[in-house]
Formats: C-alpha cells, structure tokens, sequence
C-alpha cells in the first residue's frame, strides 16, 4: 500500500467532517500534482472534482476549505490543460486559482496565498505571458519571506522558468544561487531534479552566449543528476522533460545520434502517461536534430504533428516556436511562399500572446531563411526587423544579440539596393527592383490607391495599372481592390 492509498483511507473514517474530507483529498491531489501524477490527483479529488477548469461543489464547506479546493482544482486545471492541450484550459485554471488565492488573502492567509500566485504565475507562464508571470512571483516571493525554506525555493524554481523562458539568464542565476542555499540541506528530491535541470538549461543557454565548452560539459553533468533525483521522486513525466532537454544540448553540440537516443526515452514516457503537450514539445526537438541531419521531409512530418497538437490549446508561445520551425522546413525544401506565410503567422501568434521574446526570434528566423531572397519585398523585410528589435530589446542573451546584428547586415543590403559586383547581375534586374521599391513606397504612402500613388510617382493611373498587372505582379496585394467603373445610363444612338 502507498502512502496515497494510506492517506486516502482516512477517508473511511466516519467522524470526519465534510472540511476534514475535502482538505484530505487536497492535500493528496497537491502530492500527486507535485509529482506530475495527473489522473491520479484527478482520482483523488474525488466528488470534489467536476471537469477540467469547472469549479467545484464547495456547498456546506467553510472559507478557507474552499479556498484550498479552488486552488488545487485550478492547480490541476492547468497542469491537466497543458498536457492535453485543451482550448480554454489555462484561462479557466486561472479563475479558480485567483479565486481561491482572493479567499485565503480575505481571512488573512498570506503565506498560502502567496503560493496561490506562483501556480497562477505559472498559467501566465504556459501562455507566454512572461512579464505577468515574472510580477506575481516577484509579490509571492516577497510574502514567503518568513515561510519554510523548500515553499521558497518552489517559487524561485518558478521565477527562474520563466526568467530562461524570457532569455533574462543572469536574473535566472542568481535566482539559482539563492534557491541553492535554501535547498542546501533538503532531501526533497523532486526539488533538487528541478534545481539541477535549470541550472543546466541556464549553463547551456550561457554556453552558447560565451562560447565556453566547459558550460555545456557542466550542463551534461546536472542534467544527469536532475535524472537520478527524479527517478528517486517517481517523477517520470519531469524525468522525460530533462531527457529533452538533454537531447536539445546535444543537438546543439552537433551529437545528432545521442540526441535521438534520448528523445526515444522521452517519447516513450509521455506516450505511455498520454502527455499529448509533452510529445509536441519533444516532437519540436526531434524536428530541429532532422533539419540539422538535412532530413528536411521527415522534419516537415514532425512539427507538423507537433502543431496540430499545439493548435488545439492555449499555449501560444510554443505554437509559435512549432511554426517557427515548420516555416525553416519549407524554407530549406524550396517552398518560399508557404515558408513566409508560417513564419509570418508565428510572430502574430507570439507577439498577440504576450511573448515576445519568441516573437522576436521568429522575426529573427524569417529575416535570415528569406532576408536575402527577392520574393519578400524590402519594406516588409525592414518592418520585422524593426519589430524584431523592438521585441528582443530587453534581452541578455548574446547570442541573440549577434543574430539581431547579422540580420541588421542582411537588411542593410537589401536597402542598398542590387549592387554591380553581385554575382548574376543585370541592369535590368536592377531597374526593376528599383522600380519596385518606389512603387510599393508609393502604394504604402498613397492607402493602396492606384490612383493617388500614380501622381505621386508622376505617372497616369493607366501606366501604373499595366505595371501592376505586368511585371510587378507581386505588389497587386499592396493596393486597395480595383472599383468596377458604373455602365452609363445613356445609351449611345446606332
């Protein structure tokens, strides 16, 4: 018998009253919750628990038993949301939360309410509402100042999720070193897994800006000991999130072998426990090893698995990152338009969403697979790497600085225009594409009137149509629909 089913027995107590009961199955579903075990803290719940993100039966209940129920349904809601990607799932999560974190901070719980936040955070998180999230663990972290040092230490595990997730590293370090202190003594070992695992995400992020080797050899070492607590706590799911992780920096080191070896091991767990949302992330890894083996065709077959997964729920940041990727594929297989179209859908996608950073990364991407190609006007090029710089403005990561810069070059040279030595060179390619520029300009600057934009290029309307309709086909979409001319009413004699 386990500890659960020992727990669970108490329940058979009849003199238990109906708060005694509920906070039993709260306390169990938080145990199981903490240990990736979703249906089994769904089981525990009980009568307590309706549908994902449907709020509770709490009648006859007191507050703070309610608040506790709301709370880990909410909890649960949002775990159970990201794993099957249900639409709506992390919205609903967050109203039960905040309304169970309204009732402890009303009968003046803090401490509990404080760590109601940091789950909320964490549906912020999964959403990539990054700057949301970062606000509410700044606040909870704050109020757990005299709380126990493991409750500390969750929050600032949380806080350091999402500061990787934003690219702040150094905010995430020193988040670790402190979490490290109050971690020092402790023998919970699915805290230390969560420890090591971002230690190694932060090291292997900061390896790839400072270009030290020793970084992702340190990186590999904690990964694995991430993997020795998990299996200690029983945590399979989180044991296949760091056998991602792990395949994701040996990926990078260029070990394509050794990193399918271990996305099998990841796929094999989640596919078992039925973690759509997880599959779809290892899924999107799996799809950057092909691009990098060249094996574009069964990369294309990958991610876009992954995304139909990831369309299905709410998680926009890494819907993004996934057609991120899908754009790269059709990009590299030769297919252009498809590939601008994805990659443009992503930056929305990411940027409506509150996440910006992957935002700014997708612009990043689609300036450099197509920068140089003259299927995507100018204008267009410069107007994402504007946003683009806007967007990552705030990052640390040198190494997206160096991409910010190396697609500045990229946009330089289209804005200069085709140059004489360049190889192929024609006058006439160049006329063109000089005539173009001016013709979109005009276009932009005119509302997408023909008419207005043929007097501010000194030509007739006419002239202008026929060029539209000739040889700059590709700028027809930049104009307003062509109004169809009213037949006279008179009718000419015979």
């Amino acid at each position: 018998m386990t500890l659960t089913d020992e727990r669970l027995r108490e329940l058979d107590n009849p003199s238990l009253s109906a708060d005694e009961r509920a906070m039993i199955r709260c306390r169990v579903a938080a145990d199981l919750i903490h240990r990736g075990q979703y249906e089994a803290a769904r089981e525990a719940l009980g009568e307590l628990w309706r549908d994902i993100g449907e709020r509770p039966n709490v009648e006859g209940l007191d507050e703070s038993t309610t608040a506790e129920v709301l709370l880990q349904v909410g909890t649960l809601s949002g775990w159970i949301g990201a794993s099957s990607q249900i639409a709506g799932a992390q919205e609903a999560a967050k109203d039960l939360i905040s309304a169970g974190a309204a009732l402890f901070e009303g009968l003046g719980e803090t401490a509990k309410a404080a760590f109601g936040r940091s789950e909320l955070a964490l549906c912020y998180w999964r959403e990539g509402s990054y700057d949301e999230a970062r606000i509410l663990l700044t606040r909870a972290f704050n109020e757990l100042a005299d709380a126990d040092a493991e409750r500390r230490a969750v929050v600032l595990l949380r806080w350091v999720t999402v500061e990787c997730a934003a690219g702040r590293l150094h905010n995430a370090l020193n988040n670790l070193k402190e979490s490290d202190q109050l971690l020092n003594e402790s023998e919970n070992h699915a805290l230390r897994g969560s420890f090591h695992n971002l230690y190694a995400v932060t090291l292997r992020r900061l390896g790839a800006i400072e270009g030290h080797g020793d970084y992702y050899d340190r990186a590999i070492i904690e990964y694995t000991a991430a993997i020795y607590h998990y299996e200690r706590a029983r945590h399979e799911r989180y044991g296949a999130s760091i056998e991602n992780n792990l395949a994701f920096l040996l990926y990078k080191l260029d070990r394509y072998a050794d990193a399918h070896e271990h996305l099998d091991r990841a796929d094999a767990i989640v596919s078992r426990l039925g973690d759509a949302g997880h599959l779809a992330q290892f899924d999107e890894t799996r799809a950057l090893v092909l691009i990098a083996e060249k094996r574009y065709g069964e990369a294309g077959r990958v991610i876009a698995g992954a995304i139909k997964t990831l369309e299905q729920g709410g998680e926009s940041a890494l819907l993004a990152d996934a057609l991120t990727v899908r754009g790269v594929v059709w990009a590299r297989l030769g297919n252009y338009e498809s590939s601008l179209n994805v990659m443009r859908r992503a930056v929305s996608v990411a940027e409506e969403s509150g996440a910006l950073s992957n935002a700014g990364l997708a612009a990043l991407t689609l300036i450099e697979e197509h920068g140089g190609r003259r299927a995507i006007a100018w204008g267009e090029i410069y107007d994402f790497y504007r946003r683009a710089d806007k967007l990552l403005h705030d990052t640390q990561n040198a190494e997206e600085i160096a991409r910010l810069r190396a697609c500045a070059r990229i946009v330089m040279r289209r804005l200069a225009g085709v140059q004489l030595e360049e190889k192929n060179f024609t006058l006439f390619g160049a006329l063109h594409e000089f005539e173009a520029k001016f013709i979109e300009r005009a276009l932009a600057e005119a509302g997408g009137s023909v008419t207005h934009a043929a007097k501010l290029l000194g030509i007739h309307h006419q002239t202008l149509t026929a060029m539209l309709q000739t040889r700059h086909k590709r700028l027809q979409k930049k104009r307003t629909p062509a109004k169809k001319r009213k037949q006279s009413i008179i009718k000419s004699s015979d």
